[in-house]
């Protein structure tokens, strides 16, 4: 049976709604899902590389065959995947937070940069906890290291929201330009993509044809 490694998204848990759903689905029809919770210790001082450890340590373990990813974790499996070219998995990316950097920067302005990083922290949503948490500054300078559209080798296939006021729809694009295995398939939905489940989940299985081996009996069956 297959391993699939779900990533979930910023400010999020294993326990997201599209992650549950795919947890389901692939559940149903014999499949092994990882959700792992990629913040170890406090959401104050996560950072993207202590998030990124988490993955390599998560497909290390589990060798997976698949790779959904959720903005920020859509991100990270594009990073992931991009250094490791010998691994061999499908990547389906949801709404992926690419150029990552640039957008917070963009949205929060200069001067709330600056007051982030004299004050140390800054008050976000966090939708795992339906609360107010605070995030370190050294999130968000960590993250500056890493390149804004990773290169990736393995095929790839993405679901965007043509409505998404949070990452937009161009990035994913240009990330489809860019790359030579990468389908996009942009959708009647926003960031959350949460009224397209099924239709996410239907083009995945698809999608998991192109992905061998992929020993997932029933996967095609439209199940």
């Amino acid at each position: 049976m297959p391993n699939i490694l779900y990533l979930h998204g910023f400010a999020s848990s294993p326990d997201s709604r599209k992650g549950r759903f795919f947890l389901e689905r692939f559940s149903s029809l014999g499949a092994d899902v990882h959700i792992p919770e990629l913040v170890t210790g406090t959401f104050e001082k996560t950072t993207l590389s202590a998030q990124r450890e988490v993955v390599e340590r998560a497909a290390a373990e589990i060798r997976p065959s698949l790779i959904v990813g959720s903005s920020l974790g859509g991100y990270l499996a594009a990073l992931h995947a991009s250094r490791h070219p010998e691994l061999r998995c499908g990547i389906v990316l949801l709404a992926p937070a690419f150029d990552f950097v640039r957008r917070w920067a963009d949205r929060l302005g200069k001067s709330c940069i600056d007051a982030w990083k004299q004050e140390g922290t800054l008050s976000v949503y966090h939708y795992g906890e339906q609360g107010m948490s605070l995030l370190g500054y050294r999130f968000y300078q960590d993250a500056r290291q890493f390149e804004p559209s990773p290169a990736v080798r393995q095929p790839v296939l993405i679901f965007h929201g043509k409505y998404d006021d949070v990452v937009d729809p161009a990035v994913s694009m240009e990330f489809a330009r860019k790359n030579p295995d990468v389908e996009l398939e942009l959708l009647d939905s926003d960031h959350q993509l949460l009224n397209v489940l099924q239709p996410m989940w239907e083009r995945t299985l698809h999608f998991c044809r192109r992905i061998e081996p992929f020993p997932l009996p029933g996967a095609y069956s439209g199940a």
